[in-house]
């Protein structure tokens, strides 16, 4: 995946322009705003080995390496980080340019890694990409600035959209970028993950995406942005129906019945019920975006509900002892 020279390609400076619009009037300090550090607290990042003092400061803090060396109690500050980078892995499977609704599933999933990287742009942070594509894993470098998100929005725009025919004997999953992500990228910050997951089995079947997205949870605050379609969910009874399979472009012809019907949704719900479920496991945010809605009303309305559940827990957790 290469970047088209885009020095002052009027389309897609007007769609950015567009979304920033869109995105920033109505999320601006909401989803990453001004920040001192990536966690609550006094920092996330190690700085200086001080003199213990005892009564004020906490022994959790302890360094016990230096204390062993000089044998008098020493603890380690904390110090916040200042430039924090924030990594979306974006899924481009040839199932996202499916769409029913007002938007096709890749328009969505490209507006949310936007409307994250506008905000994360705005108070100077770095941000990168990672694209599952054609089964293979491709990396965008962290950047900042307005001409960067620019030329990320060029990326995607020349990515092929075409059927999944790679002849190579393995091609990557969610599972494999999530992995990849988690391996490459081990700075602290905001990770935010947009895929329709359709490759998650629906009847009980291993989540082979939840073990790497739990390990990126652990240091790194996850956003995880599901996209679906309406037809997704329920198919409408129109008898004899051709459906091609986008990954291998095959086709098979299906008599859409009732009965056909209802097993279709008991699958679709089921499949959805096994996202939700892993997510929580995992522990992330999840965001579920459908491409018959406003994408970015449900954005705001989201991160909105996430900063007062915040403000809330902040304000009724007792402090812990020293």
């Amino acid at each position: 995946m290469t970047t088209p020279a885009i020095g002052t390609d009027p389309r897609l400076r007007a769609a950015l322009r567009r979304l920033d619009l869109r995105i920033v009037h109505r999320l601006e300090g909401l989803l990453h705003g001004e920040h001192l550090g990536l966690r609550l607290g006094p920092g996330s990042e190690a700085a200086e080995a001080r003199v213990y003092q005892p009564g004020e400061d906490d022994v959790r803090r302890m360094d016990w390496s230096v204390t062993a060396r000089t044998t008098t109690p020493h603890v380690r500050d904390l110090v916040a980080d200042r430039e924090l980078e924030s990594w979306t892995l974006l899924d481009l499977s040839p199932s996202m340019n499916f769409g029913t609704g007002l938007h096709s599933k890749h328009d969505v999933a490209v507006g949310a890694m936007v409307a994250a990287n506008l905000l994360t742009q705005r108070v100077g942070d770095r941000f990168g990409a990672h694209f599952l594509h054609q089964g293979r894993i491709r990396r965008w470098p962290a950047r900042s600035g307005k001409e960067a998100l620019l030329a990320l929005l060029a990326t995607v725009a020349a990515a092929p959209t075409g059927d999944e025919r790679d002849p190579s004997p393995h091609q990557a999953t969610m599972a494999d970028a999530l992995s990849d992500l988690v391996r490459t990228r081990r700075r602290r910050g905001l990770r935010v993950v947009v895929s329709d997951f359709l490759d998650t089995p629906a009847f009980g079947g291993e989540v082979t995406w939840e073990r790497p997205l739990r390990q990126l949870a652990t240091r790194h605050q996850v956003l995880v942005v599901e996209v679906v379609d309406p037809l997704e969910m329920d198919v409408p009874e129109v008898g004899d129906v051709s459906l091609r399979d986008p990954r291998t472009g095959r086709t098979r012809d299906v008599r859409l019945t009732r009965a056909v019907r209802e097993r279709y949704r008991r699958a679709a719900a089921d499949q959805r019920a096994a996202v939700r479920d892993a997510l929580r496991r995992c522990g992330v945010h999840h965001l579920l975006l459908r491409t018959d809605r406003d994408w970015v009303l449900d954005t705001a309305r989201f991160v909105i509900h996430q900063r007062r559940t915040a403000h809330h827990l902040a304000r009724h957790t007792p402090a812990v002892p020293r």
